[in-house]
């Protein structure tokens, strides 16, 4: 969708983009929350851990099941509720930028594999996202997707 074109679909729906700060926060919300959850899950391999090097095995050993839990929760939230827990404690949600309803189940699979993408990338994707001005990261543009204020 064209800048001009969203710029009055959000007028028009009276509508409004989430600022890229309430991005950032809702972002390091999920993080967290992911990573806490890995970390009890793991908790006893590196509670067991002998020596450095089994704390990097064990490290190494999660780092597919990280991933593969970014994944699900991405996809399950966005297609769900239209927000991830992050994104519902800062009041933001992804709508599709035609129908303005919560994306698809195809849509949020789509926006959370490019999102996991964009992050082995150093994050260029958000950074792209930052520097648009519709706010678009590379996972939004892909899905068609829009972050707007609750």
């Amino acid at each position: 969708m064209k800048q001009e074109d969203l710029e009055q679909l959000l007028y028009r729906e009276n509508l409004k983009l989430a600022s890229i700060s309430k991005r950032g926060v809702a972002f390091l919300i999920d993080e967290l929350l992911l990573s806490l959850i890995v970390t009890i899950a793991i908790w006893d391999r590196f509670s067991n851990a002998t020596n450095i090097q089994e704390v990097i095995y064990a490290t190494q050993s999660i780092g597919i099941y990280f991933v593969l839990l970014k994944i699900i929760y991405h996809t399950f939230f966005t297609y769900k509720y239209g927000a991830s827990i992050g994104k519902i404690y800062m009041k933001i949600k992804v709508i599709n930028a035609n129908t303005l309803e919560y994306p698809s189940f195809i849509f949020s699979l789509n926006r959370a594999l490019v999102r996991i993408i964009s992050e082995m990338f150093f994050y260029l994707g958000f950074l792209w996202g930052v520097l648009s001005p519709t706010k678009q990261t590379w996972h939004d543009i892909s899905a068609n997707t829009i972050v707007i204020e609750s």
